[in-house]
Parts: C-alpha cells; structure tokens; sequence
C-alpha cells in the first residue's frame, strides 16, 4: 500500500474523496495520467497496488464522497491502462458493479459512468462479465431515481453495441438470465428485456428463434400490460418471430404449441387474438410436429369459435377448419381418444356455436375413423345423450345425425333406441319439447320404419302403462302429421292389400294398444274401418275420460288435414264404405254435443251425398244390431271384403288383435282403479281421523258441562230422582226387542 502511496501524490489522493466533483474530476485525470506513465514503464506491481488501494480505501469506503471517488478512480485507471487493462478487468469491475446496488443514488449514478468509460475501453473482453452486468442493467431500468435510469440507459445502449459486434457472447448462458426475468411486471424492467430480445434476434449470427420456446410465454404476457408502448414492442417482437418462423426449415413447433394453448384462453382480448393468430400459422406449418397436440389444440379452438370479439371468432373458425381437413391416421400418433375427450367437455359449453363444433368433430371423426370412436363411445355416449335436451335445436339436430352414424351398426340401433326411450321416460319434458322433432330426424336419418318398429317393441314391453300411453300418443300424432313419414303412412294404408303394409300394421299394433285413441287412427290410416268400429264399441266408461276426449279433438281435426284426403273422398260412396260411416259415427256419439270437434265431424257427415243409400240399404244392414261377439270372430275387415274375399288382408287376424286391445286396456284400467281406490282410502281414513277426533272433543265438553251442573250426591234424593226420572230410550223396550 505505501507503494501505491508512493506513486500517487498525496493531493491526488486527498482530491478523490472531495465532495466537489470537480475536484474528484480533476485528481481523477491525474490519477490516469500517473497509470499511463506506469504501464508505458512496465510496472505492473505499482498499477495493482493502486487498483487495490481505490477498492479498499475508496470503493468500499462507508463514506459516500470517498465511494464516487474510487469509482472514477478505477475508470480512469482503466483509460490509463488502455489496451493493457484487459487482465485487470477480474479486479476492476466486480467493484463498480457491486456499487450498483449502493444505497445512496449518486453512487449509483456515477458507478454508471464508471462501468460506461471502462467498457469503452475495453469493448469486446467485456463480455466475459456480461450476465452480471445484465442483472444489474435490468434492476437500475427500474431505478427510483431518474439521473440513475438515465445513466443506465446509456450504458444499456453500449453494452448492445458491444454484444452485437462481438463474437464471444454466449447466448446459451444468456437465455436462462432472460427467462427468468420474463415474467416481471415492472414496465421499465419489460421495456429494457424486449429491447435485449430485439436487438439479440437481429444479430445474424446469434439464434434466438431456437430459444424462443423459452422466453415465448413471458412475450405473450406483456401483450397484456397496461402500458401501449410495451404491448406494442411485444407484439412487434412476436411479429417478426413469427414471419422468421414461416421462413425456417426447423421449428419446434411442439413447446410453442404448449405456451400458445394456454394464451389463448387469457382474459385480454389482444393476447387472445395474438395466440389464434399463431396457432393458425403453426397448424398451416407444423406438419407431423403438431400430431400428439391436436387435442390440445382443438381445445384452444373451440372456446375461440365463440369469443365475443368478432376477429377472433374468424381466426377461431378459419382454424378450426385446416385442422379439421388435415389427413392423419392414428399411426402417425392421431390420438382419436383425445380428440373425442375435448369434444365432449366442450358440449357442456354455454355457448351454441362451440357445441356445434363439438358436435362437427365427433361426426367427422365418426366417418373417418368409425372404428376407433366405436370403442370410445361409452365415455361420450351419456354426454350424446344429455345434449339431447340442449335448448338449440341446431345443437340436437347434429347429434342425431351423431346417433344415427353410431346406430348404423344393428347392435348400436337398438341400444340407441332403448336410450331415448329411456331418456323420454326420465324427463317428461324432453318428450313435450324435443320428442317430435327428435323421432321426426331419426326417421329422416336412419329407415322410418325400422325406427317405428323397434320403438314398438320396446314400448310394447313398458312397464310404466301411464308413460306407454303418453309416447304411443306422441308417436301416432308424428305419423299422422310429418312429412318425413308419408311413405311409412302409404305403407299402412295398403295393410289390407299387401304384405309389407300387414307386417307394419301388426308390429305397431302392439304398442299402439296403450292408447284406445291410437288404435282408432291406425285403423282409419290403414283403411281397416271394420276394426275400428269395433274398437269403439268395446270401449267402457272409463275410457272416456278428459284425455280420451282430448286425442279424440285432434284426431277429428287431423280428418279435415290433406293426410286423410282419401278418407273424405271414400265418403262419396257410403254405399261402398259402411264401415267407414259407422266409425264416424261411433265418434260422434262419444263426442260431448257442445264441442267444436262434434260440430266439425257433424258438419262433415251431412255433406256425405244419400243418392247411394238406396241401392241395398248397406247402412241399414251394417247397423241392423249385430251383436258385438260377430265382430269379435271376424277376422276381415274394411268394406271391400264383400267383394274380394280372397285379399291378402285376410292373414291379419283383427280377433286377436282386439283381445290384445283390450288385454292392454284391461291393465290401465286396473292401474287406474288402484290409483282411485289408493286415493279414496287415503283421503277417507284422514277424513275419519278427523270426524273421531272431534266426537271425542265434543263428549269430553259435554261429560265437563254434566259435571259443573250436577247437585252434590244424596242418597235419598238418588233414589227418588231415579224413581221418578222417565225411562231411557234403550230401556223401553219394542216389539221383537231385547232389554240389554
């Protein structure tokens, strides 16, 4: 140290600490001057005995004034030591940038200064303490005082120099010191790490697009930042990444895909868009890369198909779109599984446009890997069937055609039917609000009749009689009144005259006994008029109910409807159609007088023209009394029989028919007079509860009234009260009466 002494002048020593900065200047440039004469002598031992009494008697001084001056002192040791200060530098700089995190601002400040000078001077062999320096860089970008930013900022710009037109910078050593401060919120921090970022990708020789999965996430958080210029300086860098992207032959598509899945579901609108803007980029790009997170993908998508913000919902769809035409096989690590999971979560979306796509993706997938969703299709299948109640009709409309594509398999049909029946049974409601058009795009989508058949046979075997009758009534009244069912109507109307009519006729026979009225209405589609008449007349009293007169309404007003055209037409000739007459008028008598549907059919029967009647008086014979067990054993029917008794309508055996009717109605009956009775007993036990308990009441306030006006007890005026007391009613004695 007395070396050090030696060489330096003892003015120069005392100037350095002063708290004028002129001063500490001006001892400075003699201190640099005294360094200069010393390296041109070749006195190394003298120059580090100098350094090392700046760091100990100055720079680690707890004087404020002595602590400014050891740094300008080290600076200008640097600048005396010119191209020699290069294997100075490990004692040099550790000292100034300890000193960026000095409690007092103007040391700060001038540790700026200091560490500005020594890099000038050394420019490329500073590099070796780089990431020391960029730490420290990035805390004082945040600094409380101005001068200090200010400063900070010029060295910054330096540093950048030196970095970009050096060769011994290390990025690989740079990006963890990067990542890590990505995700700090100050605005001054975020500012001065895009800057590095920007400056660092454009230097030809250093690959930051390599590095980018790591430091992709903490860009994408700044595009939310309350500040525009950061927003706009992130969302600059991600542009220009992402054009370097679409001209790269390499890209790890696969962790980006990762950080860009998350960011699309952020709050902020513009990250949002940002993030879909990159996925469609990458899903255009990435080839086999993207394979394994198509899932993940897809499920970034889907919620985007529905953001409120119109510029994503076309970026969204435009996705969702490429993806969903991209040819890969699950050879190639297409995980179908995946795919289907994410649609299914995304049915339970509240918004309609995102189920719909759902929707879209299962159907797609059915018809390009129909074997693959088969063996997922019990972790859907609920799911499927849930969105049968969606309160879209587009939504259940796509998944009927889901369900059909599954059902076309024997095996899935059956189980798919066997399903909405239940499902109907479950919710009531569903059969109110969605059963008709539900039935109505099954029989579009898979055969009419084999959807009605099978629905028969189920039905057929119901155990709950009151939900039978409901959903054989709802079916009859769709295959009255749709148009997707009209062949299946033509079919029935030939049931008499040809086998494949019969056959339908018979299969939906056995449901349809749940619901008198049902019966009715298939009997006038199938022009079997005989059996119906004889329908009517088997039913009792407690058939007639409100429901009963309710379907009866309809079914009247559907008569007047063009489906039934050739039954009016047939009345020109009630000559011919007796029975048809006969039915009629079995309606119209159960009808009550007063209502619209009696006017209706009323009005309709007196047009029927009476030239006919005369030629055999067939309406005479027809209800000339036959008792009702002829009808029974027919086993014809309609009025053309007379005629051709040999049709192929004589293979249905209307009989047996009838006693299946009224098999089936005997058990609604029974169920109905358990329910009456059940009622009864109920409401006549709690009424006999009541009425008992209230005698009881009243004889215990007469027995209290007999005590308060009863005399005190004697026995003379007992007996003689007794004597002369009138007999009671149960001691007077009748003819034929026992005195008890």
């Amino acid at each position: 140290m007395s070396d050090a002494l030696s060489a330096i002048p003892a003015a120069v020593h005392r100037n350095l600490s002063d708290k004028l900065y002129e001063k500490r200047k001006n001892a400075a440039l003699e201190l640099e001057n005294i360094v200069k004469n010393l390296t041109s002598s070749g006195d190394h031992d003298k120059i580090s005995k100098v350094i090392e009494m700046l760091i100990k008697e100055f720079a680690k001084s707890p004087q404020a004034n002595h602590r400014k001056g050891g740094l300008i002192g080290l600076a200008a040791v640097t600048v005396g030591l010119s191209t020699e200060a290069a294997q100075y530098l490990e004692h040099i700089v550790p000292p100034v940038i300890n000193s960026f995190s000095d409690q007092d601002s103007r040391v700060r400040y001038y540790a700026c200064e200091a560490l500005y000078n020594i890099a000038k001077v050394v420019r490329g062999d500073f590099i070796i303490f780089f990431n020391k320096i960029f730490d420290a860089l990035c805390k004082l970008s945040a600094d409380s005082d101005a001068n200090v930013q200010s400063a900070a900022h010029l060295l910054d710009r330096l540093v950048k120099d030196i970095v970009t037109e050096s060769d011994q910078f290390s990025i690989e050593e740079f990006i963890p010191l990067l990542k890590e401060r990505m995700n700090v919120l100050n605005p001054y921090v975020r500012q001065f790490l895009v800057g590095w970022i920007t400056v660092l990708d454009s230097v030809p020789d250093i690959d930051m697009l390599g590095f980018l999965p790591d430091f992709l996430d903490g860009l994408f958080n700044m595009l939310s930042d309350s500040s525009h210029e950061i927003r706009q300086q992130a969302d600059s860098a991600l542009s220009e990444f992402l054009q370097e992207i679409k001209n790269s032959p390499s890209v790890d598509y696969g962790r980006m895909a990762e950080i860009l899945v998350q960011r699309a579901a952020s709050p902020d609108e513009f990250t949002r868009l940002t993030a879909i803007t990159w996925i469609n980029e990458f899903v255009k790009l990435g080839g086999d890369q993207l394979v394994r997170y198509y899932a993940d993908i897809l499920g970034a998508i889907l919620p985007c198909i529905s953001d409120k913000e119109e510029k994503i919902r076309v970026v969204a769809r435009e996705t969702n779109e490429e993806l969903r035409s991209i040819h890969v096989e699950p050879s190639d690590g297409f995980d179908v599984g995946a795919i289907l999971s994410v649609a299914r979560r995304q049915l339970s979306s509240d918004f309609e446009a995102t189920r719909i796509e759902a929707l879209n993706w299962i159907s797609t997938l059915l018809n390009k890997h129909r074997t693959e969703v088969l063996c997922f299709l019990n972790d859907i299948f609920d799911t499927l069937l849930k969105a049968l109640s969606d309160s879209s009709d587009d939504v259940v409309l796509l998944v009927l055609e889901v369900h059909a594509g599954v059902a076309k398999d024997p095996q899935h049909f059956r189980q798919l039917i066997v399903f909405l029946v239940h499902n109907f049974r479950a919710d009531n409601s569903l059969l109110e609000r969605r059963g008709a058009l539900i039935v109505r795009r099954m029989c579009v989508l898979l055969d009419a009749e084999r959807v009605y058949r099978e629905l028969s046979t189920i039905l057929e075997g119901e155990d709950n009689l009151d939900f039978a009758s409901t959903m054989v009534q709802a079916l009859n009244l769709i295959l009255l009144t749709s148009p997707e069912l009209s062949k299946l109507r033509d079919l029935l109307k030939g049931s008499l005259v040809n086998r494949e009519g019969k056959e339908l006729f018979v299969a939906l026979y056995t449901s349809w006994c749940h619901s008198p009225m049902a019966i009715i209405s298939l009997c006038l589609l199938a022009q079997a008029y005989q059996h119906a008449s004889v329908v009517i007349q088997s039913l009792v009293e407690e058939d007639i109910n409100v429901k009963f007169l309710v379907q009866l309404d309809k079914l009247i007003r559907l008569l007047e409807t063009p489906i039934f055209t050739y039954l009016r037409l047939q009345l020109l000739e009630p000559g011919r159609y007796t029975w048809l007459l006969k039915t009629l008028y079995g309606l119209l008598m159960l009808l009550p007088q007063q209502s619209a549907a009696f006017k209706i059919l009323r009005t309709r029967l007196k047009t029927v023209p009476t030239y006919s009647f005369s030629t055999g008086n067939q309406i005479g014979r027809a209800t000339s009394g036959v008792p009702f067990s002829q009808y029974m054993n027919q086993n014809e029917d309609g009025d053309l029989e007379e005629d051709n008794s040999n049709s192929s309508h004589q293979g249905i055996n209307f009989s047996a028919r009838l006693q299946q009717f009224e098999n089936v109605q005997n058990l609604h009956r029974g169920q109905a007079r358990t329910r009456v009775n059940y009622s009864y007993h109920t409401s006549s036990s709690s009424t006999s509860k009541e009425v008992r308990r209230s005698e009881e009441q009243q004889q215990q306030q007469q027995q209290q009234q007999q005590q308060q006006q009863r005399p005190p007890p004697s026995s003379t005026s007992s007996s003689v009260a007794d004597n002369n007391r009138p007999p009671s009613r149960s001691s007077r004695k009748g003819p034929g009466q026992l005195q008890l």
